[in-house]
């Protein structure tokens, strides 16, 4: 980032710009948080409650800067103002479930420290979404990821998600297998049999939703002791 107090790379290259603006440490979760809604720095921490106070600060100045985001011209609760991504932050959206569901290939068990928030899980449902097989489908689902719970709807390969509860909505709890069914490693039928998928409507609705998602079947390779 030319002008910028922190270093470049000293590439002329668009993706040493990109990383330059967005590929320091938290950058792109502000980003996949500031998909979901306008937030403020406080309403950011919130979400993601590792990062300095003063780092959280330097980024949005950074991504500000580079005019990634702006003021959103709302306030929180608490009356401090929010940020949103601009038109060409916005651009991210592409690149950002891209590489969620690339990185999806290295989870397996939450490590001690790790954390599920609802705004992740709605960029993730967002990621996992396949537009071709929903087209011409209309669902509503409310969505339990033990205390978290979204919402997500389906209007012709289109999909919207959003906070809580959703009346009339089927309701389902996926357990741990949500992503052993959308990388096809499980079947809904093996998944329901554990006892820890529950599903509103039975085995044909979770069918039928899981039919919509789904991630690649990668196998991240161990880190080498060498």
């Amino acid at each position: 980032m030319q002008g910028v107090a922190r270093g470049t790379y000293g590439q002329y290259c668009g993706l040493s710009r990109a990383i330059e603006a967005v590929g320091e440490r938290w950058g792109m979760l502000i980003v996949r948080d500031l998909l979901v809604s306008a937030k403020s720095t406080s309403e950011l921490a919130k979400g993601l409650p590792g990062v300095p106070e003063n780092l959280l600060s330097m980024r949005l100045r950074e991504m500000g800067y580079c005019g990634i985001v702006e003021k959103a011209g709302t306030s929180d609760t608490s009356g401090n103002p929010q940020y949103k991504l601009t038109r060409y932050g916005r651009e991210l959206e592409g690149p950002l479930l891209a590489m969620g569901r690339w990185g999806s290939a290295m989870l397996n068990d939450p490590r001690p420290e790790d954390i599920i928030t609802e705004d992740s899980m709605m960029v993730a449902m967002r990621a996992m979404f396949i537009a071709d097989a929903a087209a011409g489908r209309s669902a509503s689902y409310e969505l339990h990821f033990g205390d978290i719970v979204i919402n997500a709807v389906i209007e012709d390969g289109h999909i919207e998600t959003g906070r809580g509860r959703l009346p009339g909505a089927v309701m389902i709890a996926p357990g741990p297998y949500l992503k052993d069914m959308v990388t096809r490693r499980m079947t809904v039928a093996e998944a329901m049999a554990t006892g820890t998928v529950t599903v509103t409507g039975g085995a044909a609705v979770m069918e039928e939703f899981v039919s919509m998602f789904g991630l690649p079947d990668l196998e991240a390779p161990r880190p080498s002791r060498d």
